[in-house]
């Protein structure tokens, strides 16, 4: 999937990349989502459609927009979402697998646009204190991530490669998250900004997305533990993005390395896919072809075992992953845990087992309260769970299914929230009235 550096860092506006509906079909009525008042605009004479779209649309940009890029703000979402239908299985037809609408972020520095930035090694130094370790935020198997600031003030994310990036495998990561970033725009995915190669450095520049990962969180690390709301939010999150790598791109991408720690956080906690070094291009299913035949690259826990078997990669790969993950938001446990006992070290195992045997309450994360709307989302974030990991492929949903199936449990949660709000509240003003009499 390499290709060289150059091409990677000028587009050809025709073939750009290409954003996927906030909403999915059958998701919940606009109602149910309100968009702050500053991120609506008029829109009279329009179709009514159009401008609940719109409106959902600007609730989505508020929230993905970090303070620190402010100046970024006025992203421009087209009004046209050329959605596909609804299928159990993704449809491999033009007009199924690509939108007609395009995101387009206006950007302050040098009026260009994200993946086409042109940057100089002293800039890069700059912006990072000539790699100071107080500007350290991660370390991962491609190299070191540093946060920076650019001339015009906006925060962003530095990847430095290891000296080792000559490498056959590491430069095979560099080049294929070069390539992958430079073809996605998507509010749930990191945003790519541009990259540089000098001498023996090879440096990509990101989006900073400044609350940590979904892990860290998890975790407790980061302070106040993740609400079931918040949770059920970033799945809805992640799945968007999954679903727009597979169905709306130019070309499906498979992204090969879905996990919790590859989920940054917004500080409104909505969630954003990084990492893209494991990224493939999906088998070009108009030419007959069903799978790529590739060597396995993952992260323990979370392959595919029908991948780890066959070395045959096809998007439901990433819905395995999608499955333990979701499993990972509902348990809080990683999906290995090797100081467990022995029948509770796979967590997938062992969570599915819990919901197989009508227990699934038992395995929902100590942290969270088991309200009756948190033990029906459960049930119902369980059963899909189960469905992703299936052993085989094509008895797995596609994403697309698994966000609409989400969005239907959010649905459910917050009108059972609801009512469980509303019980508490008249329990509470009939025990004092009790207690006045």
């Amino acid at each position: 999937m390499a290709s060289s550096t150059s091409s990677s860092r000028s587009r050809n506006p025709s073939s750009g990349p290409r954003s996927t509906p906030d909403r999915f079909a059958n998701s919940p009525s606009v109602s149910s989502f309100s968009a702050p008042p500053d991120s609506r605009k008029p829109d009279s004479g329009r179709n009514p459609l159009t401008v609940a779209v719109r409106s959902i649309a600007g609730a989505f940009v508020s929230c993905f927009t970090p303070p620190e890029t402010a100046e970024r703000k006025n992203l421009i979402v087209s009004n046209e979402f050329g959605a596909p239908s609804v299928s159990s299985e993704m449809s491999r037809t033009t007009s199924g697998r690509r939108g007609s609408n395009r995101v387009i972020y206006s950007n302050a520095r040098k009026e260009t646009a994200p993946g086409n930035m042109k940057f100089t090694m002293d800039e890069i130094l700059k912006a990072t204190r000539n790699f100071s370790p107080a500007f350290k935020v991660g370390q991962g198997g491609f190299g070191t991530v540093y946060k920076g600031r650019l001339d015009d003030g906006s925060l962003v994310a530095i990847k430095r490669a290891k000296s080792s990036v000559y490498d056959k495998h590491l430069g095979a990561e560099f080049q294929s998250e070069v390539t992958t970033l430079a073809q996605v725009e998507h509010l749930n995915l990191v945003r790519f900004y541009g990259c540089l190669e000098h001498g023996d450095e090879r440096i990509l520049v990101v989006e900073y997305v400044p609350n940590g990962t979904l892990r860290e969180h998890l975790d407790g690390v980061l302070g106040k533990e993740l609400d079931f709301a918040a949770r059920l939010d970033i799945a809805i999150d992640v799945a968007h993005a999954i679903t727009y790598l597979h169905m709306y791109t130019d070309h499906p991408i498979i992204h090969r390395d879905i996990k919790s720690s590859n989920i940054l956080l917004t500080e409104k906690l909505r969630a954003k896919v990084a990492d893209f070094g494991f990224a493939r291009l999906a088998a070009d299913m108009d030419s007959g072809a069903t799978h790529v035949s590739t060597q396995v690259k993952g992260t323990a826990g979370y392959l595919d075992p029908e991948y780890l078997r066959t070395y045959q990669l096809t998007e439901k790969s990433d819905v395995y992953s999608f499955g333990v993950l979701l499993v990972e938001l509902v348990t809080g446990r990683r999906p290995i845990e090797s100081k467990r006992e022995l029948k509770e070290r796979i967590t997938p195992r062992w969570a599915m087992k819990k919901f197989t045997d009508g227990d699934a309450i038992s395995a929902l994360d100590p942290c969270l309260e088991p309200t009756a709307g948190t033990n029906l989302a459960l049930e119902k974030i369980l059963e899909l769970a189960l469905q992703c990991l299936a052993p085989r492929r094509q008895s797995r949903p596609s994403m697309r299914s698994c966000g609409e199936v989400l969005w239907s449990i959010r649905k459910d949660y917050r009108e059972q929230s609801a009512l469980d709000f509303r019980s508490l509240s008249s329990s509470s003003q009939r025990s004092v009235s009790v207690k006045e009499q």
